[in-house]
């Protein structure tokens, strides 16, 4: 974690003013103590509660749209057609002079002004579970530190643990590998839901309201009673999880989960799919104070038919993402709540024997939208083939150093891990300029 700190002694600032905490704990000196500053009246834990503070006031949220599987560039936000590589996929101008996008995707095409289009993101990560993880925590996995993933830093640096719903709420990743909380523990890991069309499952109070209370005091006295007065770590963390499930079922909250609430003509804009209803989902969520929300679309893993899978798989999610800026926008939302739109790598520009693609992490596309972007432009492009990047690469890190600035987010914020190493947000790259300008 990085601080804003003027009167701490022997400490020296970066440019802006930031004093890691590092520095911080090294710098502390004896007037420092006498001051004030350290030894109790002023605790790191102190910092940390006020810039999460900070930003929860700013009421800034992010809905992640991860198409599952790495969807084709070729077949979204960087088509090419009449060239062998471009295959049979045509494209489609859209609301900005100059932007075209792939064909399958009409509704979005006309919300293009709300939208950055990223042409040029690349990685070296073509494997599944490594590529999933890297485009969710931005760190490579490691068999010592589990990181954790977007949605649980999100929640952890903004939202904290005091609201009564979950702060991270993942929609239909059943398969999905995008990871947990890791070493944030367990009350920044995801609330699963796998259909989004249904109330959260043993979510429902089993008895009257009083009844039950009476029953999770008698829980917790048997729980202290069984530790001689003192919880062990494990009871504790189990505690820490009934009481964070207690919290959000007994909240009024709960109604952000029941889609019925919504007018038809509102449903009918977002489509029919469970994907329309999970970002349907995400906009009642986050309205309700949650801060991340993830919604998976699985399928993208096209090696067979990719022509005929792309153009189903688009009209799955043209119309619930252009719904969801569109509502955003309407309801004065969408300069707070970031979307991105992406998956784990894109597909090769060749055609195999299958009229498939298969795995390409040298040049793929990631959409983001609000939060502050500046939508209506293209960054980065790729050659005329699509198969090397000639113009703007933004790797990894850049994304979720963009992330950060768009959130209000500090991306030199360290976290301790469980082996006392500090681990940053996010470890090099820089914000994507272009997009806040």
């Amino acid at each position: 974690m990085c601080v804003q700190l003027h009167h701490c002694v022997g400490v020296k600032a970066n440019r802006d003013g930031v004093i890691g905490r590092r520095d911080f704990l090294k710098g502390i000196s004896a007037s420092a103590i006498s001051a004030g500053l350290a030894g109790g009246l002023l605790h790191w834990t102190d910092l940390v509660t006020a810039q999460a503070a900070d930003l929860r006031s700013r009421g800034m949220a992010c809905i992640l749209l991860w198409m599952q599987g790495g969807p084709s560039q070729f077949e979204t936000f960087s088509p090419k057609p009449g060239t062998t590589n471009g295959g049979e996929t045509k494209a489609i101008s859209t609301a900005v002079p100059g932007i075209q996008i792939a064909e399958g995707f009409p509704e979005l095409a006309k919300q293009a002004g709300d939208i950055a289009f990223i042409r040029s993101v690349n990685s070296r990560e073509g494997a599944h579970p490594r590529a999933q993880l890297l485009m969710h925590t931005g760190y490579l996995p490691m068999a010592t530190v589990k990181y954790p993933t977007l949605g649980s830093l999100v929640a952890h640096e903004i939202a904290g643990a005091a609201g009564q719903l979950p702060s991270f709420v993942r929609v239909g990743g059943v398969r999905n590998t995008g990871g947990s909380a890791g070493f944030l523990g367990t009350e920044f890991d995801p609330f699963d839901i796998s259909n989004p069309t249904a109330p959260p499952t043993n979510t429902t109070v089993p008895t009257d309201l009083a009844r039950y209370k009476q029953r999770l005091n008698l829980l917790n006295q048997l729980e202290v009673a069984a530790g001689s007065g003192k919880l062990s770590p494990e009871s504790a963390e189990h505690k820490k999880l009934y009481e964070r499930a207690v919290k959000m079922i007994t909240s009024p909250d709960m109604k952000a989960f029941d889609l019925s609430k919504e007018n038809d003509k509102l449903r009918a804009a977002y489509g029919e799919s469970n994907f329309g209803a999970g970002c349907l989902l995400a906009r009642r969520l986050i309205e309700s104070g949650v801060t991340f929300v993830e919604v998976v679309l699985d399928g993208w893993d096209t090696h067979q038919d990719n022509f005929g899978r792309t153009t189903k798989l688009a009209e799955t999610v043209d119309k619930p993402f252009a719904a969801l800026i569109a509502d955003l926008k309407q309801r004065g939302m969408l300069d707070k709540t970031l979307i991105v739109w992406m998956g784990e790598f894109g597909r090769t520009p060749t055609i195999n024997a299958n009229a498939g693609r298969d795995h390409f992490p040298k040049a793929f596309n990631v959409a983001l939208a609000g939060g502050g972007i500046r939508g209506g432009q293209v960054i980065g492009e790729t050659d005329a083939n699509g198969v090397e990047i000639k113009d703007r690469p933004v790797a990894v890190n850049d994304l979720f150093q963009t992330f950060c600035q768009s959130l209000g987010m500090k991306a030199e914020t360290e976290n301790m891990s469980p082996i006392g190493r500090p681990i940053k947000v996010v470890d090099g790259g820089k914000p994507i300029h272009e997009l806040f300008v």
